[in-house]
């Protein structure tokens, strides 16, 4: 029976054109072979599995080959290339620095050096894992690296270059290899599966490709399982799922369509689905969020190249991205982010990945995507705002006056009269000009104050104003709080101006103020206590709601509140401007205060030891202090 020989060993590369993905390294060390430019030293650092070691002995090879070809390749037939090929060459040493790391070692290998090869231009020196020398042996290496004699070359490889000395790094030609791109490994595997006669669905060797992370060598052994496990020698797309562990794409397609529609339920019984066959959560949630970044770059066509997939799942992430808006990807990346840094500390991690998914669930009714159309790149807003997107509260608030279109930012800008320095508006209300017409339009500007009156318009008689003329502005008196709004029953009166002359532009219109309502301790109670329920909604806080649910009373328009300590007084110093902003706005009155009291509790002692029972019985009846020195008796403790 013949010896299996694993695919990694089997179909390593020979020469250098058979080298996988590192074409930028075998082109110069070719060039350089030709040239006859070859360093006394190279380092090869990179990742594992990449082809670092094989390029090492592909050079070593090439370099003492007798018959070089005209592309710079080992002939494969002199002496030295079959001495080579049957690891019986004096020229070339390997040495496994992961294992002889001690100084000793590198004394021996600097030792051979100063003998010359016995046939041949040089002997090579292959140090593999190189960063694990100790930093003795690598300070007796030192000299011998940077004047070697004029026949030895040394070939370094590592995959943590930052572990070795900036000494030897300077004396050193580098070469970086790169991570294997993964259409390229699924070329390479595609080739193998011919030549071993294994029928393999594109689909597979492309999960396989990209499991393997840019390591063609974790790419072969994965092959190779995938072939042992297929009896018929054909490697299936659903089987490779299965034998790696991996999470198809058709789960994340499900989840993040269930997850735009609102549909928690079945979101959350998806990821159980997940979970149960056995997938790490951890694993799920990195994996959802690479979903979402893939779906992310297919919203360019420039960035649609970021996406290292099968023609067939292109397509389908094309499609879900044209569905998925931007701020919910957005959105969910920032929330995903969170959930994986956090999920190492979470104690009920399964709740954790639970929450994140009922907050991606909640995105759609947050952001209202439907509704509120995306605006372009450039910012222009192309759609109209109707009252139909308001808040309920807003709709109760608003009049006919507001529901008239927006105008452009520019007939605004024109209206609005602002402040010649802060380029603020003015607290008051003018007219737009009048026209030819017995009635004007008036425009309503907004006030300083956040009254949400912008773009209304309202038509007044100019047969009950003064003679039109140029009319001096005249400030309005100051306008009612910013939580009220104009309805569209307060008259407009306007202040009286005397005309100057005989072209009038404009008419500055007062608002009255809105006198302060009166209020009960019953009134004041309820709207305290709603207050107390919209705050234990937002924060939980059980020494906050202690501070909302203690006795108030009422003197006049100050609020007395009494207190346990200061930091229940902390508590309500951060509450204060947001409650009186509620109490004002819902009780219509500007002058309503609050102020506190600390009334320290008295702390009452209690009573564990015989000395503490005596001397509370002594307090009562104190004969028994007397007694005691009477009879000379001492408290038992």
């Amino acid at each position: 029976m013949e010896n299996f020989v694993v695919s990694a060993r089997k179909y390593r590369p020979a020469t250098f054109d058979t080298v996988v993905g590192q074409e930028h390294i075998t082109t110069t060390l070719k060039n350089a072979i030709k040239t006859n430019h070859l360093a006394s030293a190279f380092l090869f650092c990179g990742p594992r599995g990449v082809g670092k070691t094989t390029c090492a002995r592909i050079l070593a090879k090439t370099i003492n080959c007798q018959n070089l070809t005209a592309e710079g390749e080992a002939c494969d037939t002199c002496e030295s290339c079959v001495s080579f090929n049957q690891s019986a060459s004096f020229n070339i040493h390997e040495l496994d620095a992961a294992s002889n790391n001690s100084v000793e070692d590198i004394r021996n290998l600097i030792d051979q050096v100063r003998y010359p090869p016995q046939s041949g231009k040089y002997k090579i020196y292959i140090i593999d894992e190189v960063h694990m020398l100790s930093s003795a042996a690598f300070n007796a290496f030192l000299k011998t690296l940077e004047e070697p004699p004029s026949y030895a070359i040394f070939i370094l490889a590592t995959t943590e270059k930052h572990k070795i000395l900036p000494t030897i790094l300077s004396r050193c030609q580098i070469f970086d290899f790169n991570r294997i791109q993964p259409q390229h490994i699924a070329s390479h595997l595609a080739q193998i599966a011919q030549k071993e006669g294994i029928v393999a669905e594109s689909e597979a060797l492309d999960l396989i490709a990209q499991k393997a992370d840019g390591g063609l060598r974790d790419a072969l052994s994965m092959f190779d399982l995938n072939v042992t496990f297929a009896a018929d020698r054909i490697i299936r797309y659903k089987e490779v799922l299965d034998n790696l562990h991996i999470l198809d794409y058709d789960y994340y397609f499900k989840l993040t369509d269930l997850l735009l529609s609102g549909n928690l339920p079945q979101s959350l019984l998806t990821a159980d689905e997940i979970l149960r066959k056995g997938f790490d959560g951890h694993q799920f949630v990195v994996g959802l969020c690479r979903h979402f970044r893939d779906l992310l770059v297919c919203k360019d066509a420039a960035t649609v190249q970021l996406l290292q997939v099968t023609e067939n799942v292109r397509r389908q992430y094309l499609d879900q991205s044209a569905r998925a808006p931007m701020s919910f990807l957005l959105s969910a990346l920032s929330l995903g982010g969170q959930c994986d840094m956090n999920y190492k500390q979470a104690k009920d991690q399964r709740l954790h990945t639970e929450l994140w998914l009922m907050k991606l669930a909640n995105l759609r009714n947050l952001l209202n995507w439907e509704a509120v159309p995306e605006l372009p790149l450039n910012g222009s807003l192309t759609s109209e705002c109707s009252t139909a997107d308001q808040p309920a509260d807003e709709k109760k608030n608003s009049d006919p006056i507001h529901e008239q279109p927006i105008q452009s930012a520019a007939s605004i800008g024109q209206l609005i009269e602002q402040h010649p320095i802060t380029s603020e508006p003015i607290n008051g209300y003018r007219t737009a000009p009048a026209t030819n017409g017995t009635n004007g339009t008036a425009f309503t500007g907004s006030p300083t104050n956040g009254n949400t009156a912008v773009g209304s318009t309202s038509i007044i008689d100019t047969a009950t104003l003064p003679n039109p003329s140029t009319i001096k502005p005249k400030i309005a008196p100051p306008t009612r709080p910013a939580t009220s709004r104009l309805r569209p029953t307060v008259a407009l009166t306007a202040s009286p101006v005397q005309p100057t002359t005989e072209t009038a532009e404009e008419v500055v219109v007062a608002v009255p103020m809105r006198p302060d309502k009166p209020f009960s301790l019953e009134e004041l109670q309820d709207s305290w206590l709603t207050f107390a329920k919209i705050r234990h909604s937002q924060n939980d806080s059980a020494t906050e709601q202690l501070v909302l649910n203690r006795v108030i009373t009422l003197d006049g328009t100050t609020i007395h509140i009494t207190l346990d300590n200061t930091l229940q007084v902390g508590y309500l110093t951060e509450l204060k401007p947001e409650l009186l902003g509620y109490l004002r706005s819902e009780l219509q009155n500007s002058k309503i205060q609050v102020e506190h009291t600390v009334m320290v509790q008295e702390v009452k002692k209690m009573i564990y030891s015989s000395l503490d029972k005596f001397n509370y019985l002594a307090e009562k009846n104190p004969a028994l202090h007397e007694l005691r020195k009477v009879l000379n008796l001492e408290v038992d403790y």
